[in-house]
């Protein structure tokens, strides 16, 4: 890069643009999201990450032969502006649906041995479409069961809207509704965990209630899982570079932001290493503590609120085997401290055996064991689900570790969460901290993004492009 200030866009001043540009400070889902809305509706776009690539925490590396995921990443039909994110990508078909709901829950703590149960749906109306599946579900006694289906319906019928939602926990909102430490560990705690990265007790009501609200009862199809059959980075990494590419956004990685000023003109200037980057519009979309520490004074009315918005860890463990072990793509379980395992053989590229990734959320007690200590605990594990594992030899055994994954759901954190739109004319938030009333997703960063792209386009006196909002119509 060179020395000297030069607008923020490449394309800024050129024929086909109205001579705005902006400047879109994080390289994740929602500042590529930003930046690709801002440069379709003719903004010129930089696009500044300090990393070197693209994808924020869903991302992609190398180890030996092995292309490897940080960690493993799904999401669900009900996620309609990620969904419009890979289309903008031209991505979808790499990271396909179900055609309908579909998980095996396999549980090695009952006294007659493992037992597998199944949490699908069928082709009928909310709340019918889990019906069978509920009544048949093996974990949970027929009394349990019909408690979980009149505590469903509770459920449904919260407005999410409500803030005294936010002030309670799911835990003992479970627990006043008849649901038992059993159903809580075998149902609620096992969809919230991996959605909301904490358990029950900690996890915010309101939070709660929209994963569940909008995943299990909102649409018979709203739950399907979807996940990349390619590495992570071949999605956030090399085609959202295309695509930003195609759209003229200049994209710089490994740069740091170090400012970020206003001038007596109202224009915005961000200072990174060797040069000055001036724009009508600046976004933020970095992780909450590293916004703080870049807001400019009186951005934000309390901005120690965003201090105050907690971090929850997430925890991979990664086991290549000699053999294949595992038929099915993936499994829940329980009885174990094993809670999720995805076979991401040929995502990674292994040519022989089989390469399993297990996904241990809300991983508070176990994200600074040793690797030694979590080798010990989990190949045992492992070979309690799953049987062939006991012949076979372990090739490989790794961990990543996410200790900042995503905020904490705890309740009171909505009233934390700012909006895209500050009180500095031109600045914006994006990330999936924000106030976009989902847990920390990848839809929530996307629909950051939405917003605050809209925001600044709004300001910008720049039309909205149809496109970025085919997601909401989708909804």
């Amino acid at each position: 890069m060179s020395d000297g200030t030069r607008p923020g866009g490449p394309a800024a001043g050129t024929p086909g643009r109205s001579g705005r540009d902006a400047v879109v400070i994080g390289g994740g889902l929602a500042g590529i999201t930003a930046a690709l809305a801002l440069a379709d509706a003719g903004v010129g776009v930089t696009l500044v990450e300090s990393r070197p690539r693209l994808g924020g925490l869903a991302f992609s590396f190398r180890r030996g032969d092995l292309t490897v995921d940080n960690g493993q990443h799904v999401y669900l039909r009900c996620c309609t502006a990620y969904r419009w994110f890979l289309d903008r990508i031209e991505a979808a078909a790499l990271a396909p649906l179900q055609d309908r709901l579909d998980v095996p829950v396999l549980d090695v703590a009952r006294p007659e041995g493992r037992r597998l149960g199944r949490l699908r749906r069928d082709a009928l109306p909310v709340p019918l479409h889990l019906g069978r599946s509920l009544a048949t579900y093996p974990h949970l006694s027929l009394a349990e069961r019909a408690r979980v289906g009149r505590a469903a319906l509770a459920l449904k019928g919260l407005d999410l809207a409500d803030p005294d939602l936010d002030t309670q926990d799911f835990g003992s909102w479970l627990a006043a509704h008849g649901q038992s430490a059993r159903a809580v560990e075998a149902l609620w705690d096992l969809v919230g965990v991996a959605t909301l990265n904490a358990v029950a007790g900690d996890s915010s009501l309101g939070l709660a209630a929209m994963v569940f609200k909008t995943g299990l009862l909102s649409d018979p199809g709203a739950a399907d899982i979807g996940w990349a059959h390619v590495p992570l980075g071949e999605l956030h990494d090399r085609l959202a570079r295309k695509a930003l590419d195609s759209a003229g956004v200049r994209t710089e990685v490994r740069t740091r932001v170090t400012s970020v000023l206003t001038d007596e003109n109202g224009r915005w200037s961000v200072q990174v290493p060797g040069e000055r980057l001036t724009a009508d519009a600046v976004v933020l979309a970095v992780p909450q503590r590293e916004a703080h520490d870049l807001l400019p004074e009186g951005a934000l009315d309390a901005p120690e609120n965003l201090l105050r918005i907690g971090t929850a860890p997430i925890l991979n463990v990664h086991v290549v085997y000699d053999r294949k072990v595992l038929e099915k793509p993936f499994f829940a379980a329980l009885g174990t401290p094993v809670q999720w395992v995805f076979d991401r053989t040929d995502a990674s590229g292994l040519r022989e055996g089989q390469y399993l990734a297990l996904s241990q959320s809300a991983a508070h007690d176990e994200i600074d064991e040793p690797v030694a200590a979590l080798r010990e605990r989990y190949l045992p594990e492992l070979e309690r689900l799953l049987p062939g594992t006991r012949a076979a030899v372990v090739r490989d055994f790794f961990v990543t570790r996410e200790r900042t994954a995503t905020f904490a759901p705890a309740p009171g954190v909505g009233r934390l969460r700012p909006g895209a739109r500050t009180k500095a004319p031109g600045l914006y938030l994006a990330g999936a901290w924000t106030a976009t009333g989902w847990p920390a997703t990848m839809e929530s960063a996307v629909r950051s993004g939405v917003s605050a792209a809209d925001a600044a386009l709004s300001a910008l006196g720049r039309p909205r492009p149809h496109r970025l909002f085919e997601f909401e119509e989708a909804a």
